[in-house]
């Protein structure tokens, strides 16, 4: 059996129990850099690459090492992409719809208003298409691209006052994550601002920011948006499953024996589903912590959902009718997702709707 099927079929502990260690020492020494969007703190999402370092490290036996930073200590946090098309890094950790001031295609290797939850991306970009498709795309920037986990269904962010209707909006000023979701915003009012999450509490504190959405309880409990603005709100319509992903400079990645080739691919799967699994752990227990200190959770009001989603089918319509491929790809998710949809009626969302109804 040949290294690679090892890797596929045994996992990090059958590799270094099938004594393939020797094999790896043959090969030269290789150390990569990989930047990353996001602070040291967000043990979740920065964690992915300390994970995936790790991993790549172990199956290599020491010969393959990959030094992760944190956002500001190579380059800015939106300055990843530029890094890896121009060679200065061999790998990034984002979120691709920071990007949409390059292109509003990079939104759908992330999330999209009213798109796909973490399994449905999981399935779309792994056995439906997604990722040939956005891969086709990432060409022209050099990257080549894996999944670093999902942070499932995202709160609606943190408010400094109640929205009581969409007519609140109206003037608001908050930091939103993607370009897609700021422009369906704008419609309804809102001034979007796209700014680092390490910059957020402070332009809340003082006003600058009337709301802020970020992720999640986990995440947002760290960053302490509940001691300056109370409301929090949900679901996140934006982020039904926002996807976090490994950018990969594609000829660092092509120069690399297969064998380590094997390993970045089996080390990001690894990666992957710690972070989405530390997010389903995590969120419950924060998110009870932040109500016990007095936040103030609130469902947005139905006008606001039926308003978000057809601002968002307007958004979507003027950016098919501007890039082929942007409409190529957001036909190809919505035909995935339909069908998803069509099969969570009689399984998860049935079974869930159940369980949420009795007692346990």
């Amino acid at each position: 059996m040949d290294r690679r099927s090892l890797i596929k079929q045994a996992g990090i502990a059958g590799i270094l129990a099938a004594g393939v260690a020797p094999a790896v020492h043959a090969q030269a020494s290789v150390r990569w850099r990989l930047a990353a969007s996001f602070p040291k703190s967000l043990d979740t999402i920065f964690g992915s690459g300390e994970k995936f370092a790790k991993t790549v490290k172990e199956l290599s036996g020491g010969k393959f090492e990959v030094s992760v930073h944190a956002a500001g200590e190579l380059m800015p946090a939106f300055g990843v992409v530029d890094g890896i098309q121009n060679g200065t890094v061999e790998m990034a950790l984002t979120a691709p719809y920071y990007f949409t001031g390059k292109d509003y295609v990079f939104a759908f290797g992330c999330a999209v208003p009213f798109g796909l939850t973490a399994r449905q991306m999981d399935a779309w970009m792994e056995h439906g298409g997604g990722r040939q498709l956005m891969d086709e795309f990432y060409a022209e920037y050099n990257i080549k691209s894996q999944s670093a986990g999902n942070t499932g269904t995202q709160m609606g962010g943190w408010y400094r006052k109640e929205i009581k209707s969409v007519k609140d909006l109206q003037g608001l000023k908050m930091r939103l994550g993607g370009g897609l979701f700021g422009d369906a915003m704008h419609k309804l009012g809102v001034v979007s601002q796209n700014m680092p999450v390490g910059e957020v509490y402070q332009a809340l504190e003082k006003g600058t920011l009337d709301a802020v959405e970020f992720v999640g309880p986990y995440d947002d409990q760290k960053l302490g948006f509940s001691k300056v603005a109370p409301y929090y709100y949900y679901p996140g319509w934006w982020e039904g499953g926002a996807e976090l992903e490994f950018f990969i400079n594609t000829k660092a990645y092509a120069a690399l024996p297969k064998e380590y080739q094997a390993m970045v691919d089996a080390a990001c799967q690894v990666a992957a589903r710690d972070m989405t699994a530390k997010y389903d752990a995590m969120n419950p227990i924060a998110l009870k912590k932040l109500v016990a200190e007095g936040t103030k959770l609130r469902s947005f009001p139905k006008d606001f959902m039926d308003a978000g989603y057809k601002a968002s089918m307007e958004v979507f319509a003027e950016n098919e009718a501007k890039s082929p491929m942007f409409k190529k790809i957001h036909q190809h998710m919505r035909t995935f997702q339909r069908d998803q949809l069509l099969w969570d009626r009689y399984s998860e969302f049935r079974y869930n709707s159940y369980m949420s109804s009795v007692k346990l």
